[in-house]
């Protein structure tokens, strides 16, 4: 008689049955992480900058973001897809929270627009220098108002540093397509995405702009890859065993590319060099999203850096033992409440924008309001939090009533 179809691959039915796994603190304290240096990133400017992720080579934050996100949303939202869950709940039950996770998504990104409009008309009637209104792709908003406010709701028209919520709320949407191939064939999941994330750089395949021309800054054909990379970590961390494992050749090949990236970046002459011999390989017919550093279509040397990294961090057992720490707690405090931090950090950045724009001449606003920004994400998500627990707590019965007292101690024998 064959074996019963629980819905998992076999490397998950060979490790037994899915366990309750502990919150991992390093997927909070690098989600925390990212969303620090996303915030930092989006106050052009600052010395600060040189203290984030893409200085240690091609990737940046928000790659670090959309990897984190497809192992929290692998580790989240993984059991109900499994047929012991779907069986007893059924599968819409394990569709609907992806789903209502993407329309929140998409609510939030039309409340952040609506925001960043204000911030920057605002810094126009205070300061009237018009070239506020043409800042982080505005002009079509101020001079084609109505095309405009059609491609808003669409997620066609998209403005600077607010742009990363619509691709991640189209994977969302995707995403429970991709659990359930994952929880059966994990490879050939992994496989269907590294063919689209290929495909995309070869045919330039993006989601439209409307009314400017052109895609998506965060394409979600090519970035999805990082994400399906992060989900089947996550897919597989929840039923209780390793997709990518530990392995002494990975390791040391992951440290192999990154210090190969960081001479890349920073050996004189070097990188010159390494990118004439890309720009060869493209006229010589390679897939452009291979031979480029392009950020909309993720291209091979960011993708290659930001799954070397998350590798080679994950096999280090100090990271492992530094983010459980009490001292990483404001951070993973942080990475807990991602929405809402990335959201305020998000107006909290372009604020800090127009002030700095506003005053060039004021030499300490790059110092210290990036540090006021982080401190009050900080802030947020400690009420945030504190709100939370509050709300989860069990209510104190009430006092029964002095003459109620009396009859129970009466009839008490």
């Amino acid at each position: 008689m064959p074996p019963p179809n629980t819905g998992l691959s076999p490397a998950a039915r060979a490790a037994g049955a899915v366990p309750k796994s502990a919150r991992d603190p390093r997927i909070d304290l690098f989600r925390g992480l990212a969303l620090v240096m996303i915030f930092i990133n989006h106050v052009p400017g600052n010395p600060y900058e040189a203290l984030t992720i893409r200085n240690l080579g091609f990737a940046d934050a928000a790659e670090a973001f959309f990897l984190m996100s497809g192992i929290a949303a692998g580790l989240a939202y993984t059991p109900r897809f499994i047929a012991r869950g779907r069986v007893r709940h059924g599968l819409w039950r394990a569709i609907a929270p992806l789903w209502k996770r993407a329309w929140s998504l998409y609510v939030v990104q039309l409340l952040l627009s609506a925001v960043a409009l204000g911030i920057f008309a605002a810094a126009f009637q205070i300061t009237t220098e018009a070239g506020f209104l043409t800042k982080i792709n505005m002009r079509q908003v101020f001079q084609n108002p109505t095309q405009s406010v059609i491609g808003i709701p669409l997620l066609t028209h998209q403005f600077g540093y607010v742009n990363i919520l619509p691709a991640y709320s189209v994977l969302l949407v995707c995403a429970p397509a991709a659990i359930m191939l994952g929880l059966r064939w994990p490879r050939l999941l992994l496989a269907l995405s590294l063919v689209l994330w290929l495909l995309t750089g070869v045919f330039r395949l993006n989601l439209p702009n409307y009314p400017n021309p052109g895609g998506w800054f965060f394409n979600p054909f090519a970035w999805q890859a990082i994400f399906v990379c992060g989900m089947l970590v996550g897919l597989s961390q929840r039923q209780g065993y390793r997709f990518f494992p530990n392995s002494q050749a990975l390791f040391w090949l992951s440290v192999a590319v990154l210090l190969s990236v960081l001479a890349w970046r920073y050996v004189p002459g070097l990188g010159r060099f390494l990118n004439l011999q890309m720009h060869h390989l493209r006229e010589a017919g390679v897939p452009f999203n291979i031979t480029s550093h392009d950020k909309t279509y993720l291209s091979a040397p960011r993708f290659v850096h930001i799954l070397a990294l998350g590798y080679f961090l994950s096999q280090l057992q100090t990271v492992t033992r530094l983010s459980a720490h009490a001292v990483a707690s404001p951070v993973r405090l942080i990475g807990r409440h991602g929405l809402l931090v990335f959201a305020s950090g998000t107006v909290l950045a372009l604020i800090c924008q127009v002030a700095m724009m506003a005053r060039p001449e004021a030499q300490w606003m790059p110092w210290v309001l990036p540090v006021v920004g982080t401190a009050a994400l900080y802030g947020i998500a400690w009420i945030a939090e504190t709100s939370r627990q509050v709300l989860a707590a069990p209510a104190d019965p009430k006092p029964a009533p002095a003459s109620l007292k009396a009859q129970t101690a009466e009839a008490t024998p």
